[in-house]
Formats: C-alpha cells, structure tokens, sequence
C-alpha cells in the first residue's frame, strides 16, 4: 500500500507542473497530457527504481519530455502543413503573447527549448537544469543564452508585425 501512496502523492504534487513543461516544449496540450499519462505509467513499473532516483519528478518529466520530442518530431511536418493551412488560427482562451511565445520556443533548439522552459517556466536553478539535462552548467549557461537572444529576436519580430499593420 506505501507504493500506492507514494506513487499517488508523487502524481498530485507533480503531475500538472510536468503537462506545463510538456506543453511548453511542444506547444499542444494534448500531446503534452498524453506523454506525461505515458511517463507516469513507465514510473508506476518501475516505481521501486523510481522512487530511489534523486527526484521522481525529475525522472517523470525526462521522460514525458522525451516521449513528446519523440512524437512531435514524427508530426513536427504535419502540424506544420495544417497550420499553413488553417484559417483560423486562433484558440480561444490564448492571448496572442501566449501563442507568440510557444511559437517563439518551437523554432528553438531541442536543447535550448528545454533549458528555457525547465528554467524559466519551471523555475529550477541553472545547477538544477544542468543535472536534470545531463550536461555541464557552462553548457546550460549557453543553451540559456543562445535561446533568450533568439527568443527575443523572434518575439521583437512578432511584436513588430502586429504594430506595423496599425
């Protein structure tokens, strides 16, 4: 029954933070709600590994990460014909600065989206980063800088397309 507990306190504490993360990195929430479900269920069968990591939920959201990256490389050409399609493409609920945003993470890097997001939407330390990524601070340090000058680029773009037109 404790694996039951904690297993559960794990997914309440945990489980919205990482769709966050997800959705951040990919930019659909249905994707990122179907690959944090997967992630929780390889945690579940192999919760005795799990539980002993430094931090389950880092564990989780490596591998939620990695099963959306996975499936939204797979899909990365279709969505983006469907949207060259699309006529309207706003969603309701998102402001244009919200949608702007996730459009400026996607044209990012794997690496620097995922430094990005894990430090600035989900507020770990850059040492914190660096140990969930595997790689080197001074590593991180450059992910984070090379995708904040490019996000800038890009938002500055976006934002001077939608004065332009006034």
């Amino acid at each position: 029954m404790r694996d039951a507990e904690e297993f559960d306190a794990l997914y309440a504490a945990c489980a919205g933070r990482i769709v966050g993360h997800v959705y951040a990195l990919t930019g659909n929430r249905s994707e990122a709600e179907d690959a944090v479900a997967e992630a929780f269920m390889r945690a579940w069968q192999r919760w005795h590994t799990v539980r002993e990591a430094d931090s389950p939920e880092a564990w989780v959201r490596t591998v939620a990460s990695r099963a959306a990256v996975s499936s939204w490389r797979k899909t990365f050409n279709r969505i983006r014909a469907h949207r060259r399609a699309a006529v309207d493409q706003s969603v309701p609920g998102l402001s244009e600065d919200h949608v702007a945003l996730i459009q400026a993470l996607q044209r990012l890097s794997a690496n620097e989206r995922r430094a990005v997001v894990l430090h600035h939407l989900n507020d770990l330390t850059v040492a914190e980063v660096a140990a969930e990524m595997r790689r080197p601070v001074g590593t991180v340090k450059t992910y984070l800088a090379r995708g904040r000058r490019a996000m800038a680029g890009l938002l500055t773009e976006v934002n001077q397309e939608g004065t332009s037109h006034g």
